[in-house]
């Protein structure tokens, strides 16, 4: 008997231990056995009665007996570890002897590829999927949440938790300086960029290719990772309608301490400020005021169905969520239709047409109180002072006249609305037995306009400008055909496949702007109604690509496995003598469990090593880089001529016609392993990407009349492992599946000509990233301090010599954290019982530390802001030990961007909890449902971190590359509440 049979029968026999005692004893017996696939008895499978509560387990022989009273039309339901489970109706028999096969997880699951789709085995690149089943146990508004913590090398960085917030990724790390390092986002065989609008319920399965050897297909846009999502289609026979619905709310799952009103006089009577404390008497909670229940709705209709010749899915959604800060909000109507339909034997037309109708109300994060930031607005703004003036009007702070937070929230009406149409239409044409020629042709258009009033009454702003109005308007048009030719052909044991095609992309923007003040009052909100024009601004721009593909699949005998892909890009944004760019790769897989020596092993279900080289591009510049090959022409330099000044312009940048893609090399080496019959599945990857000629903004000698220019100089490296986990714990009528991801990256700027970056400007005291030869980008610079001088109050820092300071140079700066995690981490665990689903799902960082900027503002006590709670440790006289220094008005000596707040960022978030019920079958049918379950989710139900902000899981200059890992008054992530039911007839 071989091991893994002689595991099974132990766990059998435990069972039998473990649950004899729970047997059924009633009036009508019935006897059976249970054996394998090779006759042997299998002990400690369950026999259980559907629908009742009566059952038995097998014993050491395979034999079973139940005493109860059948109906003929009773059925017993019979599971075991490591098989697949079977029903049996009972009928008139007493005695089953009944074979159970043996479970073992599907390798030819169909999972998509760039311009196509491949089995599972077959698959030499590294792609993690995320399934429907993944999505429909975790309701969201948001794509990217969907794959947050549930694809190894992917980190999803939510820079706020706003509702208007979009998810960026980062895939394997970030791959650029100057250049953009968001992943190309291809839905249903179009490239699109904004993933806010996209509703996840239409989503069928994400496919995330992670290395070049399989994102080498998109050549110049696929340095950074491609995600490939697809919608979905029918897949019953019969018409099916599916509606599902969800209500929650969300709140801020943390709240700072802050000085109540007699801690904050007297800090602000020992900084010298004497006025009469009498006239305020409010006792305000700003963090109240400010923070509310949210409240989020979701509503889905689809229709779907299939036949022989045509396959549909129709649906309109509606979400609309309330945020956790008052007045934010975003809301989404969404309208699909899928439709495939075959013409005859060789024709096949189809479309994939989504219509968005977006809109969101923003409010402003990543700012201090003076410059209208709510979150510190709400920290700063002493708590004596009342919400509102007796005539209505919103209060500021008297000491320096700033606007009260909830100012800044209601005080403006402003709105951003987008309306997107993001469509395919394709043709399918079979010919010659083993040829198909597809031709596709693809749009996203999107029409996004912002309103924005600022009421002439009601803020202090507001009355000084006379009110304000701005419009803006932005139009984008993007357009692909593509044209593909297939062969796949069978030679005896070999399966080759060869694609080619050519594809053709067109992009193009429009801006408009116009900003007024100066309003006689607030009856008419429009720019037209001011009578000072303060601003109007009009651009376009566009680009286009040619681009050629091939690919060659070659299978033998489900063994040795090659793919090879080639692409040539040709792009408008780049010089005339480096237009073109050229992108092969090249994978090969080797599936060792089919060979002779492994594949009659009882404990190695699969066994595949992966190799994986290639060459991928980056030419994503933004608005102000678009055209940096060609020697622009600046606007504004004006001429005296005749003793009057005349419009002018001025060079103002060098061309470069010789300004080329970013270049990404990449090697991935993995190994898929499957045990036991593929109930735990082990995959790893490990992988080093170096990529060249950065688009960078680096320095010209003096002679060349300029000071820098976008130029193809300097490299970076990212490298790491990644870690995927997956086991069916225990399998039968109770099933517990777990689910883990680990992965760890490490990035180091390997040249940039020796210059030093800085970015990442906070609270007015310089930049706190540096980009630096030899360090990974995200690097925190500052100071590192010291303490506090007993005898003086003051702060000192270390300086480059190791003496102490209390007046530091910009040279004493140094390394004082760095934002990447040395790993991040998921993990998913499901529990199922006859209809009840049970999901806990943990994501986490580790390592990562986190400039809290927004602590140099509440405990600077520099100015008249309220502070945190902590400065109540401060210095106060001579002889005082403590770490928190003196209150010095005016003086941000005490707050430099410093060691002192630096935090560790690590947390472990319980991100989703999820309890399910699946109505019974039997009850269904008697109301002519298919399926009915209700369901409870939690969302961030509990974060444990060390970190003393808000939420470890933010950054307040959002998407940059450079400056990362800093607080300051940024919009944290909100623990959720979701209840909804999903209705199938």
């Amino acid at each position: 008997m071989d091991k893994r049979r002689l595991l099974k029968k132990i766990l059998g026999a435990m069972m039998i231990v473990l649950l004899q005692a729970t047997a059924s004893w009633a009036q009508t017996t019935i006897k059976g056995e249970i054996l394998d696939p090779n006759g042997d008895a299998i002990p400690g499978v369950t026999i259980q009665i559907v629908g009742g509560t009566s059952g038995t387990i097998t014993q050491f022989d395979g034999s079973f007996e139940i005493n109860y009273d059948f109906n003929e039309t009773d059925q017993l339901a019979i599971s075991a570890i490591g098989y697949v489970s079977q029903t049996l109706t009972v009928g008139t028999q007493s005695y089953f002897k009944v074979s159970l096969e043996e479970d073992v997880i599907a390798l030819d699951e169909i999972i998509v590829v760039g311009y196509g789709s491949q089995e599972q085995k077959d698959v030499t690149g590294s792609i993690a999927v995320v399934d429907d089943e993944d999505m429909t146990l975790r309701p969201n508004t948001q794509i990217g949440s969907l794959i947050q913590g549930k694809a190894a090398g992917v980190q999803v960085m939510s820079s706020s938790g706003k509702p208007s917030q979009g998810l960026n990724l980062r895939i394997r790390g970030t791959n650029s300086i100057n250049a953009g390092s968001e992943p190309l986002y291809v839905v249903d065989g179009v490239p699109t960029t904004d993933t806010r609008s996209l509703n996840p319920a239409d989503v069928a399965s994400i496919s995330i290719l992670k290395d070049a050897s399989s994102a080498a297909i998109y050549g110049a846009q696929g340095a950074n990772g491609v995600v490939l999502i697809t919608t979905k289609s029918g897949d019953s026979e019969q018409t099916q309608i599916s509606f599902n619905a969800y209500g929650g709310f969300s709140e801020v799952w943390k709240k700072q301490d802050v000085l109540q009103s007699r801690d904050y006089i007297e800090l602000m009577q020992e900084m010298g400020q004497n006025t009469d404390w009498t006239l305020y008497t409010a006792n305000t909670d700003w963090q109240d005021e400010i923070f509310q229940r949210g409240i989020s709705q979701n509503y889905q209709l689809a229709i779907s169905g299939k036949d022989d010749k045509t396959n549909y899915y129709i649906s309109g959604g509606w979400t609309d969520q309330k945020g956790a800060v008052r007045t934010s909000e975003m809301n989404r109507a969404n309208f699909k239709v899928n439709l495939d339909h075959e013409v005859n034997d060789w024709l096949k037309v189809g479309t994939r047409t989504a219509y968005t109708s977006y809109s969101d109300v923003d409010v402003t994060d990543n700012q201090s109180v003076n410059q209208g930031g709510v979150l510190l607005g709400a920290l700063s703004t002493p708590s004596i002072i009342e919400i509102y003036n007796p005539d209505g009007s919103f209060t500021s702070n008297p000491f320096q006249n700033w606007e009260n937070p909830i100012a800044s929230t209601d005080g403006s009406d402003r709105q951003y609305k987008n309306d997107r149409l993001l469509a395919n239409v394709y043709a399918e044409i079979s010919f010659l037995e083993n040829f198909t020629f597809k031709s596709n042709i693809g749009i996203d258009h999107g029409d996004g306009i912002y309103d924005y009033f600022l009421d002439p009454y009601l803020t202090s702003y507001g009355k000084a400008l006379n009110g304000r109005a701005e419009n803006t308007t932005n139009k984008s048009r993007y357009y692909i055909v593509d044209n593909t030719l297939s062969y796949k052909k069978s030679l005896g044991k070999s399966q080759l496949e060869v694609l080619v095609g050519a594809v053709q992309q067109k992009f193009l923007w429009e801006d408009n702007g116009v900003v007024t003040q100066n309003f006689s009052s607030n009856g008419i909100q429009t720019p037209n109604a001011g009578s000072e024009l303060i601003e109007a601004t009009a651009s376009k721009s566009e680009k286009a690509n040619q681009s050629y593909i091939s690919r060659l699949t070659y299978d033998y005998d489900d063994k040795y496995l090659l793919t090879a892909n080639f692409r040539a890009d040709g792009s408008s944004v780049f010089g005339p003598k480096s237009r073109w760019g050229f992108f092969p790769s090249v994978s090969a897989g080797w599936r060792l469990s089919e060979e002779a020596f492994l594949n009659t092993s009882s404990l190695i279900s699969d066994l595949k090593l992966r190799a994986g080289w290639g060459i991928v591009g980056n030419d994503q510049l933004d608005d102000a880089n678009r055209y940096s090959y060609l020697g622009l022409v600046g606007s504004g330099a004006n001429y005296p001529i005749g003793g009057s000044p005349q419009p002018g312009t001025y060079p103002a940048s060098i061309s470069n016609s010789t300004l080329k893609w970013e270049e990404s090399n990449q090697i991935n080496i993995g190994v898929d392993l499957a045990v036991w019959n593929n109930r735990i599945g082990l995959t790893i990857d490990a992988y080093r990407k170096t990529t060249t000629d950065l688009l960078l903004n680096a320095p010209l000698p003096r002679t060349s009349g300029f000071d820098n220019a976008i130029q193809n100089i300097g490299s970076l490296e990212n490298k790491g492992v990644e870690f995927v986990l997956s086991s069916v714990n225990y399998d039968g009528e109770f099933r517990w599946d777990t689910d883990i991801n680990l992965s760890l990256n490490r990035n180091e700027v390997l040249d940039i000509v020796g210059q030093e970056i800085f970015d990442g400007n906070v609270a007015g005291r310089g930049e706190a990233s540096l980009v630096r030869e030899g360090e990974s980008l995200g690097t925190l610079y500052g100071y590192v301090f010291g303490g506090v001088d007993p005898a003086t109050g003051d702060a000192y820092y270390i300086g480059q010599d190791e003496g102490s300071t209390f007046a530091p140079s910009a040279d004493d700066r140094r390394i004082i954290g760095n934002a990447n995690p040395d790993f991040i981490y998921g993990m998913t665990n499901t529990f199922s019982y006859k209809g009840i689903s049970f999901l806990v799902f943990l994501q986490g960082s580790y390592g990562n530390d986190i400039l809290n900027a927004s602590r140099m503002d509440i405990e600077g006590m520099t100015d008249p802001k309220n502070q945190s709670a902590a400065v109540l440790d401060r210095w106060k006289q001579p002889g005082d030990i403590t770490n928190i220094p003196s209150s010095s008005w005016g003086n941000t000596d005490n707050s430099r961007i410093s060691t002192r707040f630096i935090e560790d960022a690590s947390y472990l978030r319980i991100k989703t909890v999820t309890i399910g019920y699946d109505l019974p079958h039997t009850l269904l049918s008697k109301i002519n449902l298919t399926g009915l379950k209700v369901y409870l989710t939690g969302e961030n139900l509990f974060t444990f971190t060390k970190y003393s902000g808000f939420d470890p899981e933010v950054n307040a200059f959002g998407y940059s590359n450079t400056a990362q890992g800093i607080d300051f008054g940024t919009y944290p992530q909100t623990r959720n509440v979701i209840a909804g039911l999903s209705l199938t007839f």
